[in-house]
């Protein structure tokens, strides 16, 4: 496969029972070839977008001093600013070339989460910034649950089968400032070859060249949405709990090439995580004799700090 396939999310959404299967089937069966998928109709609208990535690159334009003031320690980045070549991918010493805000969960009805979250954190100085970032996080997780009931169809689980797990899940959303590249990098790319940690990624900003995706075959396509698009690919929570019948496929973003190093890259990915109690246990109807169980058993919340601590965000 050389290229992402496309669904609606309309389709799913119609009245038309035919249609929504079909999506059931493209959106199975892409997760289940590639991991990543293109997805239109969406409920994010054009004037959200325009506003977020304009308040983000005023953030990111902001005094080096005063950006730094919003790095918060001790929380392993779960919030708030984190500075350029801070993180790095799984087995990799070399920071990446990006700096990065995270957006949390806006707890709702659940006083244990709201005390075990970290608050979010307010940019004093952009008054629409924090605003605009918790819509947009809405509206994706709003999405996201959608996909999610399409994947539970397609796994042959109940629809609502993640609703409880998503609810009040620790999700964040990241908006990524990717700095013009000054000097030839030491080994180092805007973001190194990865699986997500999560479930699914709804990720905004793949409009032009830079996010490659691994194949089958081992070979890097590269994956590029339509500006009314979403790419959505699958984490590796959701790879162990499907006993990687959905996958979870390496990704990267690389170097533009020499010419365009003097220009600024954005991208904009929720990583939809559940709350940390649910289980990971692969599902018993995706282990048969062909398809042996893969993963030990663990919780959400344990997976995430094995791999907080190999991305080098928190220690042990």
């Amino acid at each position: 496969m050389n290229t992402i396939p496309s669904v609606d999310l309309r389709d799913y959404l119609s009245s038309d029972p035919a249609k929504k299967e079909q999506f059931v089937r493209d959106l199975g069966g892409a997760f289940e070839d590639i991991g990543f998928v293109a997805l239109s109709g969406h409920f994010l609208s054009e004037s959200l977008i325009e506003t977020l990535y304009a308040e983000i690159k005023k953030f990111f334009a902001l005094p080096q001093d005063v950006k730094d003031k919003y790095e918060i320690e001790g929380i392993g980045g779960q919030r708030g600013y984190t500075s350029f070549g801070k993180e790095h991918a799984k087995g990799r010493k070399e920071g990446d070339l990006k700096e990065f805000w995270h957006f949390g969960q806006y707890v709702e009805d659940n006083p244990k989460l709201l005390k075990e979250y970290p608050s979010n954190v307010m940019v004093t100085e952009l008054p629409q910034f924090n605003t605009v970032g918790k819509e947009t996080y809405k509206m994706l997780e709003k999405t996201a649950q959608y996909v999610l009931r399409a994947l539970a169809l397609h796994l042959e689980l109940e629809e609502n089968y993640f609703d409880d797990y998503i609810k009040n899940g620790n999700s964040i959303l990241r908006p990524i400032h990717y700095p013009p590249i000054t000097e030839e990098p030491k080994n180092a790319i805007r973001a190194a070859a990865h699986g997500d940690i999560n479930l699914i990624t709804l990720l905004m900003g793949a409009h032009g060249k830079g996010l490659q995706v691994k194949n089958h075959q081992g070979e890097w396509i590269d994956a590029i949405a339509r500006t009314d698009q979403l790419m959505i690919n699958v984490g590796d929570m959701l790879s162990r709990l499907s006993n990687n019948k959905l996958k979870s496929t390496i990704h990267q973003v690389v170097n533009p090439p020499r010419e365009l190093w003097g220009k600024s890259r954005y991208s904009i990915p929720f990583f939809m995580h559940p709350i940390s109690e649910m289980p990971l246990n692969c599902l018993q109807n995706c282990i048969d004799e062909d398809h042996p169980k893969l993963y030990e058993d663990i919780t959400a919340g344990e997976f995430l700090h094995e791999r907080l601590v190999d991305l080098g965000l928190i220690k042990k």
